[in-house]
């Protein structure tokens, strides 16, 4: 039997998104919770260069950074694909998880972590970088179609994390009436099992925003 661990951090969308695909897949794995400031030597024996989680240990073989880590769990358990078969179909996902992850998640953090007089720039940008997936979902159930893929996962931080800092933060970015669609999808999202199961408690989510805001650890 393989043996497979996880180190991650309980609020990490990084970590979850690979909880997700491990249990989308049906595989038993151990999880290790790190201290983020006070990294273990595991934890820097097998991620030495970002020194960062999730860290993925397979047969005692690291992999490390989650897109990384979510096509490997892909190509090594075959049942239940998260990346399409199709060599274009993948490109095309793996094209909008890069977006997801170097566009559009650090956008919205801006909106929270900007400078007053930067916000309406870092909104603005937001919004622009939203629409744009608004307009690749077209009243699709998922970013792949009828079931979760890799875009979907990547797309764990607007479906969860984000609604939950618009919450403790009394701003309302993502609506209904501005995009329809990403709201329909993130209802999809939210409601489907094996997302449910691993997604951090919201009054935990919230109160640990609300001590990292105060002291400027989010930053």
């Amino acid at each position: 039997m393989a043996d497979v661990k996880l180190f991650g951090l309980w609020a990490s969308p990084f970590v979850r998104r690979v909880q997700m695909a491990l249990q989308l897949k049906g595989v038993d794995y151990e999880y290790i919770e790190e201290d983020m400031n006070n990294k273990s030597e595991l934890l820097l024996k097998y991620n030495p260069v970002h020194k960062k989680v999730p860290v993925l240990v397979h047969n005692g073989k690291p992999v490390a950074e989650s897109l990384v880590v979510l096509e490997y769990i892909d190509e090594t358990w075959k049942n239940n694909p998260i990346l399409p078969e199709d060599p274009y179909e993948r490109s095309r996902a793996r094209f909008w998880a890069k977006f997801i992850d170097e566009k559009c998640n650090p956008a919205l953090w801006q909106t929270v972590w900007a400078k007053e007089e930067e916000r309406e720039e870092a909104i603005k940008e937001a919004c622009q970088n939203l629409k744009t997936l608004e307009r690749e979902l077209k009243g699709k159930k998922f970013f792949g179609g009828d079931s979760i893929g890799l875009v979907d996962l990547t797309a764990n931080f607007i479906g969860y994390w984000f609604g939950v800092i618009e919450e403790a933060s009394g701003m309302k970015l993502v609506t209904k009436d501005k995009f329809p669609d990403l709201c329909n999808w993130i209802d999809q999202y939210v409601s489907c099992n094996i997302v449910k199961q691993n997604l951090p408690p919201k009054d935990k989510m919230i109160e640990s925003f609300h001590t990292r805001i105060s002291t400027g650890s989010w930053k």
